[in-house]
């Protein structure tokens, strides 16, 4: 059995010399017969352009929806979380690169319809599917597919991506998911240049449409790697943009760069680059700002930015103290938190489990 799929692919048009042009990602990959584009995964066949991963996973999933991270979008909750082969960027650092810089199919031995997706996720007591470990941009119909199969089931959506996306794609994309974390990498252009082989302000074209122009919920997540993008200047450059055109309660999470793929010779992040990162980011007025992959639990807690109130306190990915109010309020103070809530029991939570799951369980 191939682990290929021939599934017809959207975003794409023809060019002079016989070729076609992917118009998925900035990358605008122009093909001849046979090529595929830098993402691997989006082949030119004949006179069509196609998806060699619609249906295949490297594997499925249920994690705390803090692992994503998502801090405010409903806390405790676990997410069926998969992906499945390649990658739009081609970030050095990358930390699940033995998945996205895969170009071995055979990976890919999960078989799985966006309904038996959505099936697997009501079985599992799962609040909502994210699409991840490798960027859902590349696998965008199979991912808006089974966005559409979950919210037929009441099950919610979840992006976790780069946001290195056209226009068009773009508003067909977040149309369809309940939220997203995006990786801002870096606020400079010679980092997205030479580290990832993309450009900036497209990601940061993506933020503002998802923010201002969606009904997705937004948070960010930025990676720091000692002496490439942590440096104060950047920093401050970085959360005054954010605060300035995203606002002040856009989730943003600072974590832990460790050794791996192309950039073995960078030492770990310190978690004083962390907090450091974090605190210049609250005195510019970010509301919610967190640390990961790295035991902290100030920079992992939830605080009501009226009073200051802890309101949801994290020891890693699991809640050790709950204090919102069911309609997502302080309290002490009656403050609105950013986000999406609900109803919550500590003794009901997902908490730090990682539970591999078979979509087809019966095979």
């Amino acid at each position: 059995m191939t682990t290929e799929s021939s599934y017809p692919a959207r975003y794409w048009h023809f060019i002079e010399g016989d070729r076609i042009q992917c118009d998925l990602c900035p990358r605008d990959c122009k093909l001849h017969e046979g090529q595929r584009g830098a993402c691997f995964v989006r082949q030119r066949v004949g006179e069509q352009m196609v998806l060699t991963t619609y249906g295949r996973s490297s594997g499925f999933c249920v994690d705390p929806i803090e692992k994503k991270p998502l801090n405010h979008f409903y806390p405790g909750s676990s997410v069926l979380s998969f992906g499945t082969a390649g990658c739009n960027l081609a970030c050095k650092f990358c930390q699940n690169w033995d998945i996205s810089k895969s170009k071995d199919m055979d990976r890919l031995m999960d078989q799985a319809s966006p309904e038996e997706i959505a099936l697997a996720a009501q079985r599992a007591g799962a609040k909502s599917v994210a699409f991840t470990y490798n960027d859902p941009v590349i696998f965008a119909e199979y991912a808006m597919d089974t966005a559409d199969a979950c919210h037929a089931h009441g099950i919610q959506t979840v992006a976790v991506t780069a946001g290195y996306i056209h226009a068009e794609p773009r508003r067909e994309f977040y149309a369809k998911m309940d939220a997203a974390n995006i990786d801002l990498k870096a606020f400079t252009e010679d980092f997205y240049f030479k580290l990832t082989g993309a450009h900036l302000e497209p990601v940061l074209d993506t933020l503002r449409y998802v923010h201002h122009e969606t009904n997705t919920w937004l948070e960010i997540t930025t990676l720091l790697i000692p002496g490439k993008n942590d440096s104060n200047e950047e920093l401050q450059a970085m959360t005054r943009w954010i605060a300035r055109e995203l606002g002040p309660e856009v989730p943003l999470h600072f974590s832990a760069f460790h050794p791996d793929y192309k950039m073995g010779d960078i030492p770990a992040t310190p978690a004083r680059t962390l907090t450091r990162a974090r605190d210049i980011a609250m005195q510019n007025g970010l509301h919610y700002v967190y640390t990961g992959n790295v035991h902290d639990t100030d920079g992992g807690t939830t605080y009501c930015p009226s009073c200051r109130t802890p309101l949801i306190v994290r020891d890693w990915y699991r809640i050790e103290d709950y204090r919102l109010t069911g309609n997502g309020h302080c309290p002490k103070c009656a403050a609105k938190i950013a986000g999406h809530f609900g109803p919550f029991a500590l003794t009901r939570q997902f908490g730090n489990r990682r539970q591999p799951i078979a979509i087809h369980p019966h095979v």
